[in-house]
């Protein structure tokens, strides 16, 4: 890669701001358009070329939406101008044609549209091969057949109008339509940006209205067409019910194909002829379904966002009969329920549980937001390159402790050392950025020390094992912690220092060493303690003392 791409930042990448509208471009991107592995994509391969519309473009996102409103308008209009046929001709066709309209501009739209091979998944942007695979599909038969206005190109030709059964029929292709609002749903249920319970929601309430909007409109058309207007559901209620305004019998139809949804069967309306019958069996086996449908859907949801709390419950439910069985004391039974009940209320912001499958670089940058400010303050780390202070960040492990229980116990094999972040601690009354555990991994001694919680805090971990492996290559980092380390116990108070009686011994050594390394030698001498006058003598494997 050319010199010229590569860009230097005091952070990681991602940590980098971004605008509201990179963002808002990265959220919109289905994550279908990505290419199998293996496939090579060239760098213009993603600018589409000239009257060639990506899907995934957002002015094309918005016509989408568009059109959806409109197919919500039609959902309604096709099963109601079925069963009342003054409005197919009168008020709604006017509405009808503009709707057409906007439908037939998306069918020429749509030659335009690129389109994912199943095969690479890569966008395809040759006009003619988009053009030939929607010709070929039978999307763009039932798409023209869902858009011409029959009815009103048969008066155009013929001069008359016609209220046959035909085009009520014909009028139902536009049904077809509901097909984007499935589409809509899906993309609308994997965008984080709203609420997935309220999505499902409102899909399932559009879903009841439908069915109960096109069961009424069906019943009231079978009572229009039945040969005796009096021997149906309606007309043993209204008898001039075909006479009547629209909007009363419509009413009728709503309450009477709702009542049947329900199976609540009131008995002021009900099927009188053979037809009337047969539909209301049908309708209710379909109703059966749906039921199931709606009722196993909002099941999932609710008991969906109990499953937290239910597994809590069960969990300590759990700890209880462990105590009982093994006769645990009251003190540390109680340290084992507060510590089950902080874990699920801090389950959202443990980081292993949120970011166990985020990539390592996604994990270093956010580890490094949220606990650089800490390890700046703590005093072992103090003057550490960038390069150590990255490693370390990346792979410390929070954790939340409730009040007045144990982080390290006394005489404990060392594995980790402890940051606090926030909290309060017993142990020479610790605060924000000191750190615990570390005199056992330095020493390699069991814990001196045993450090209780004083309230809910929070903590970092490192273990001991990874801060030894990153320490060895960075010498100049050692000799840092070193000399921090060393400067902290010369600090320590004089209580501190009697809980660990080898510790006064130790810094004496510490200061002993530390003079010599102050000092700068300026004789090399041999094994056999001649001094080294002249490198040319010097041969291979010769041992070589400084003085």
């Amino acid at each position: 890669m050319s010199s010229s791409f590569i860009t230097a930042s005091p952070l990681p990448f991602l940590l980098r701001r971004r605008s509201s509208g990179e963002i808002r471009n990265l959220a919109s991107v289905s994550s279908s358009i990505l290419p199998a592995f293996g496939t090579v994509i060239d760098d213009g391969h993603l600018q589409t070329k000239n009257f060639v519309v990506a899907p995934y473009d957002r002015r094309y996102r918005w016509w989408q939406t568009f059109l959806v409103v409109l197919v919500v308008y039609s959902a309604w209009a096709s099963p109601f101008e079925l069963a009342f046929k003054k409005v197919a001709t009168g008020s709604l066709m006017p509405v009808d044609l503009v709707v057409d309209a906007f439908f037939a501009v998306d069918i020429v739209l749509t030659f335009f549209v690129a389109y994912l091979d199943k095969s690479t998944y890569l966008l395809v942007l040759d006009h003619k091969t988009i053009a030939s695979r929607y010709v070929t599909r039978y999307y763009f038969a039932m798409d023209v057949a869902s858009t011409v206005p029959f009815q009103s190109l048969h008066r155009l030709f013929t001069g008359h109008t016609h209220n046959g059964l035909v085009f009520g029929i014909l009028n139902l292709l536009r049904l077809w339509r509901l097909r984007r609002v499935s589409e809509l749903f899906k993309r609308l249920e994997k965008d984080t940006r709203f609420s997935y319970f309220w999505i499902r929601y409102v899909k399932l309430i559009c879903v009841t209205l439908f069915a109960v909007h096109s069961a009424g409109c069906f019943y009231y058309w079978m009572a229009t067409h039945h040969k005796t207007s009096d021997d149906t559901w309606i007309g043993t209620e209204v008898h001039d019910f075909e006479h009547r305004s629209i909007w009363l019998g419509y009413t009728y139809a709503i309450y009477w194909a709702t009542v049947t949804l329900t199976t609540v069967g009131y008995g002021d309306l009900h099927a009188v002829n053979f037809g009337e019958k047969v539909f209301s069996i049908f309708y209710m086996l379909f109703n059966i379904g749906l039921f199931a449908y709606l009722v196993g859907n909002m099941t999932n949801l609710v008991v969906h966002s109990a499953v937290r709390t239910l597994f809590m419950r069960d969990s300590i439910n759990e700890i209880f009969r462990y105590a009982s069985k093994n006769r645990l004391p009251e003190g540390l039974k109680e340290q084992m329920l507060a510590h089950m009940q902080l874990k699920f209320k801090t389950a959202e912001l443990q980081q292993e549980e949120v970011l166990q499958d985020l990539p390592k670089a996604i994990r270093s940058s956010i580890a490094h937001h949220l606990f650089r400010k800490t390890i700046d303050k703590t005093y072992l780390f103090k003057g550490i390159s960038e390069e150590l202070t990255v490693q370390l960040v990346s792979e410390m492990k929070a954790e939340y402790f409730p009040p007045k229980v144990d982080i390290i116990l006394q005489n404990e094999i060392p594995t980790d050392f402890y940051i606090l972040v926030a909290g309060a601690l017993f142990l020479s009354n610790l605060g924000s950025a000191d750190m615990v555990g570390e005199f056992g991994v330095f020493f390699n001694i069991p814990q001196p020390f045993t450090v209780r919680t004083k309230r809910l805090s929070q903590v970092i971990r490192i273990s001991h094992q990874y801060f030894k492996q990153m320490i060895q290559p960075q010498n100049e980092d050692a000799k840092i912690i070193i000399t921090n380390f060393t400067q902290h116990l010369k600090d320590l108070k004089q209580e501190v220092l009697q809980e660990i009686p080898f510790l006064p011994e130790l810094l004496e050594e510490l200061n002993t060493e530390q003079k010599k390394l102050e000092k700068r030698g300026s004789t090399v001498v041999m094994a056999d303690s001649s001094a080294v006058e002249e490198l040319n003598a010097l041969r291979d494997n010769d041992h070589l003392f400084i003085f």
